[in-house]
């Protein structure tokens, strides 16, 4: 009987090690990475960046002198429509400034009174407009101008003081009345170059 169960044993000991080992064959199949399938998807190529043409900016401006003796500033300009402006008139005997925010619309832009209730005593002023960054800009200017004003070119066009881009500025003096210190009521607004 010690014969028998060692042949038992020694049967199930093989049957066993032949069970673990299994088929090489086998063992490769399942090793082996399997090959990607090609996507039925097709996939469309990468949008291209669209090339925008510089905008060489120009910026035109006239001041006049309402009956109360405070200015108005409108002008003209080929940035585009809804591009923020801001306006400033100073003084350039005392550094007194006004300023306002303004759009473009169709082209052209307005903004005033300036001056105090009292009115604008004759001499100097100089009359500064500059496109304000693109950053606050809205999406459809930006479009134009690019995020950063990269797009934007000509004599009116520097580098923005907070390192935000491209800016433009416009600046002209202007002469309200004929004495610079003494005001009178018969003024003309002139422009000096």
């Amino acid at each position: 009987m010690k014969a028998w169960r060692r042949s038992c044993t020694g049967l199930l000991a093989v049957l066993w090690l032949s069970g673990c080992g299994g088929d090489d064959s086998d063992s490769a199949a399942k090793e082996e990475p399997q090959q990607e399938q090609p996507n039925d998807v097709t996939s469309e190529p990468a949008e291209a960046p669209t090339e925008v043409d510089p905008l060489t900016v120009e910026i035109h401006a006239s001041a006049s002198l309402r009956g109360d003796r405070r200015l108005m500033v409108e002008g003209e300009t080929n940035l585009p429509d809804e591009t923020r402006l801001l306006l400033v008139v100073e003084r350039e005997l005392s550094g007194l400034r006004w300023q306002a925010r303004t759009t473009v619309s169709d082209g052209r832009f307005a903004a005033g009174p300036f001056g105090s209730g009292s009115g604008l005593p004759d001499g100097g002023y100089t009359i500064t407009i500059d496109l304000v960054e693109a950053t606050i800009q809205p999406a459809s200017v930006q479009e134009r101008i690019g995020k950063q004003g990269e797009h934007l070119e000509g004599e009116l066009v520097r580098s923005s003081q907070h390192g935000l881009g491209q800016v433009a500025r416009y600046s002209r003096r202007y002469l309200i009345g004929s004495e610079p210190r003494r005001a009178t009521d018969q003024v003309e607004v002139l422009e000096v170059e």
